[in-house]
């Protein structure tokens, strides 16, 4: 009998069958990984959705070729480092022969991070065949499997014991909540005092209840594009609105974010529908944002010929949130030289970041669409001054193209959808590939320090695995084009369309909070019964005089 080394793991790497119902080449022809324990099964790293995806080339007349991989290996390369090398094939699976003898190389310590080194010469680093698992340590295969897999709440702690002179310090107590990557957060609990309201010195078992924001999914149906807002006091929501045919801007106010989606829930009307102003149709993506000290809202709008563009509206100085005429008329956002952001080509999804070194827009831009020179959707970035914020500062700079097979998923050809926050020093700039209102949507990640020129490409990285996909939270399909926020009680949440089944195209809302992890890198795919499994909490109380 054979036998196996309890230190030791097998890890494998492996493609997926094409499926095209629900699992399509773009995704299918991407590096997988799984791990198994001596005789055990199998356990696939990140639910079985791709890892590492082949970068898809660009043709003379600026297309996008897709691209995958086959054949996969895994090696041990010198000083610790593990190399993970594939044929690259075209997305339909024919081969490449601009790289025959090549193949496609990621390293890795670790597992979770990898450095793309591109095409290297196949017979000179690696034996033939290649194998397609290797025997790793096995704490760092276990750490590995533990990175990719769903994050949920293990345990919550809170003081046995605990001494005060009267209720109101008890609500100094807040519960400590474990996850199952090893990442802890504090919460607010929430105490049931009324034993101790009298005042009279004892011991007593006060329970109490750790709260936290869940939301149902969906929230609203037939909404894509979902942003929730806090200003002067009240919340505010806004959308692209598909029971509407995206025609006209619509808002909703209520004094929590729960109360937008009542069902009673009132739409203000504040941009309708206007050829005079050239206002007819593609009312896409409306943000609201904070420039300057003045609040816009920044969206894409076409006239009477299809064509989408970004704008900026800003509110006037007294003018109320839920009226049109509480907003000045939109602006077309223009070029340093105050030209037209595009003339040929659309503009829509825009966003704005401030980080500390500087002020930009980020949005997305695409040539000759639903043509065969299509370029596909792109995302572009550039610099503004906050008190004219509709013209750049800067040249446009491209970011990003879809170039991965799961941005790319059967001509999706989709970056869109940008919108970021800043945490601990660091830009997080998440955005959506594949199809706007199919399950193959999925939210990317690219990453920059908040004090780095942003303007520079290489100040970014961008990851090559989606951080939220179909796959991520069972019940949802299709996860993308966000916006953040943080919430009443100092939580990051992330608002976001997705569909409520494989074949479905009605987009539908949904919130979620987004959970930091150990290394306090963001995770966005927890659902409501992984976040917090366990409500209830108690402690003995010594209430002294």
């Amino acid at each position: 009998m054979k036998q196996y080394n309890a230190h030791q793991v097998f890890v494998r790497v492996y493609t997926r069958p094409v499926n095209a119902e629900n699992y399509p080449a773009g995704l299918a022809n991407s590096i997988h990984i799984a791990s198994k324990t001596g005789e055990a099964d199998w356990k696939a790293f990140n639910k079985d959705y791709g890892i590492l995806f082949a970068g898809g080339l660009i043709s003379g007349n600026n297309t996008i070729i897709p691209m995958g991989v086959r054949n996969p290996g895994i090696v041990q390369m010198e000083n610790g480092i593990i190399g993970i090398c594939a044929e690259r094939i075209h997305e339909n699976g024919e081969p490449d022969e601009t790289s025959r003898g090549q193949v496609l190389l990621w390293t890795t310590r670790d597992l979770i991070h990898f450095e793309s080194a591109g095409l290297v010469d196949r017979k000179e680093l690696f034996p033939d065949p290649l194998p397609d698992s290797l025997v790793l340590d096995r704490g760092l295969a276990e750490e590995a499997l533990r990175y990719w897999s769903p994050i949920v709440h293990t345990g919550t702690e809170v003081p046995e014991t605990v001494r005060i002179r009267s209720a109101q310090d008890l609500e100094k107590i807040d519960a400590t909540l474990h996850y199952s990557d090893g990442s802890v957060r504090q919460k607010r609990v929430v105490w049931e005092t009324e034993s101790i309201s009298s005042g009279r010195p004892g011991v007593y078992v006060i329970r109490g209840t750790v709260e936290q924001q869940h939301f149902r999914f969906p929230l609203a149906k037939g909404y894509g594009d979902p942003v929730a807002f806090p200003w002067e006091g009240k919340w505010y929501y806004i959308s692209t609105n598909d029971n509407l045919n995206d025609i006209g801007l619509y808002i909703r106010e209520a004094p929590t974010v729960e109360g937008l989606f009542a069902e009673d829930a009132e739409e203000h009307l504040i941009l309708p529908f206007s050829p005079e102003r050239g206002f007819e149709q593609t009312f896409w993506a409306p943000e609201f944002h904070v420039i300057g000290g003045e609040l816009y809202i920044l969206f894409a709008v076409s006239g009477h010929v299809w064509g989408p563009q970004c704008h900026m509206m800003k509110k006037k100085t007294d003018g109320k949130m839920t009226d049109a005429d509480g907003w000045e008329n939109p602006i077309r956002v223009v070029r340093k030289d105050g030209k037209p952001l595009a003339d040929e080509a659309i503009t829509l999804d825009m966003t704005f970041l401030r980080a500390q070194s500087g002020s930009y827009v980020i949005w997305s831009y695409r040539e000759h669409i639903g043509t065969p020179l299509d370029s596909g959707s792109m995302l572009y970035i550039a610099s503004v001054d906050e008190q004219t914020p509709w013209q750049l500062t800067s040249e446009p700079v491209l970011l990003s193209r879809p170039l991965y097979g799961w941005e790319n998923v059967e001509g999706t050809i989709n970056n869109e959808g940008p919108c970021a926050f800043v945490r601990d020093g660091t830009v997080y700039l998440a955005y959506s590939g594949g199809s706007a209102n199919r399950y193959t949507y999925a939210l990317g990640l690219m990453t920059a320090c908040t004090d780095s020129d942003l303007l520079d490409v290489r100040s970014w990285r961008k990851s090559i695995t989606p951080v939220l996909t179909f796959r991520s939270v069972d019940g949802e399909y299709g996860p993308g084009h966000h916006s953040f926020f943080v919430n009443d009680d100092g939580e990051l949440m992330i608002s976001y369309h997705a569909e409520t089944g494989l074949k479905e195209t009605l987009r539908c809302d949904g919130i979620r909070r987004v959970h930091f992890r150990k290394d306090q890198t963001p995770y966005f795919g927890m659902a409501p019964g992984e976040d917090l499994t366990e409500e209830t909490v108690s402690v003995t109380v010594i209430l002294e005089t």
